[in-house]
């Protein structure tokens, strides 16, 4: 009875570089989706931050929805743009999905 107890704690001291390796995976998974995932995803916020405080007045834009037009007035939280002759639509600033080149729309 008394062996079987001594080579338990022997087992038990043997385990604690086992729990340090079992961890390593979970580590590395972590790691690997920082690269893939997590840090183009911050870089492509950032971008689009830029993009959006850079908008001018006459501009050419695409929206989330689609729309095309041209950037007409420029508010802070909103903006207007122009999508046809005497037709404007005021929308949020974060919906501005792209700026197109100029000459764009014609």
């Amino acid at each position: 009875m008394f062996i079987s107890n001594a080579y338990a704690q022997a087992a038990a001291a043997g385990d604690a570089p086992s729990t340090l390796m079992s961890l390593l995976p979970l580590l590395l998974m972590f790691v690997v989706l920082w690269f893939v995932m997590i840090r183009p995803q911050m870089k492509r916020q950032k971008e689009h931050k830029a993009m959006i405080e850079a908008l001018a007045k006459g501009d050419e834009v695409l929206t989330a929805g689609g729309l095309l037009g041209k950037v007409t007035k420029l508010g802070d939280p909103y903006i207007s743009i122009e999508v046809a002759n005497g037709v404007e639509v005021q929308l949020q600033r974060t919906a501005v999905a792209q700026v197109l080149p100029k000459g764009t729309l014609k």
